[in-house]
């Protein structure tokens, strides 16, 4: 275990340059395709939903098991609900290279539910990035102390980005 209070060097390294990569991912696909209309859920994007839903499974059994003081389990959780959440962006940006946006169609008031679960969805779905990558490493390389600190705030938004995701995806196409 670490006693040092700082990130190594090439942890924040690391973490900085796969954020701004994922970032970039981002920002290239969405930029590059154009908004489509509701035409059904391709299969990619029901995937999508079905690994946000799993990383949220994950991060709640993951929590509950930590409470337990069952570490091995929470941390295989928490591995499981990372890959979960890496898969699903690869995916993502498969799904939206191909057939892009899709816009919402409903009226009233589910317009702005939907809006109102998207855009704190979007801006911490880009927060989570950095978060969950320092969480885990901090846990991973027994940084417990430090781990604990960030964890506080990286499991409830990692956890509304999973879930809205499985809403807006919902509200979308059904």
């Amino acid at each position: 275990m670490s006693t040092s209070t700082a990130d190594p060097v090439a942890a924040r390294w690391t973490v900085a340059i796969l954020t701004v990569v994922v970032f970039a991912a981002v920002v290239f696909v969405m930029g590059g395709a154009p908004p489509r209309s509701h035409v059904g859920p391709a299969p990619l994007a029901t995937l999508n939903a079905l690994l946000n839903a799993g990383a949220s499974v994950a991060l709640l059994t993951g929590y509950a098991f930590i409470r337990k003081r069952r570490v091995q389990a929470h941390r295989n959780c928490m591995v499981a609900a990372f890959c979960m959440s890496s898969l699903f962006l690869v995916t993502y940006l498969v799904h939206h290279a191909q057939v892009g946006s899709v816009r919402f169609e409903g009226q009233g008031w589910t317009r702005g539910l939907y809006f109102a679960l998207l855009i704190p969805h979007v801006v911490l779905a880009g927060v989570i990035v950095p978060l969950a990558l320092f969480t885990l490493y901090r846990g991973w390389t027994g940084r417990i102390a430090r781990h604990r600190a960030i964890a506080r705030y990286t499991l409830p938004l990692w956890l509304y980005v999973s879930v809205s995701g499985v809403l807006i995806y919902w509200m979308l196409y059904h």
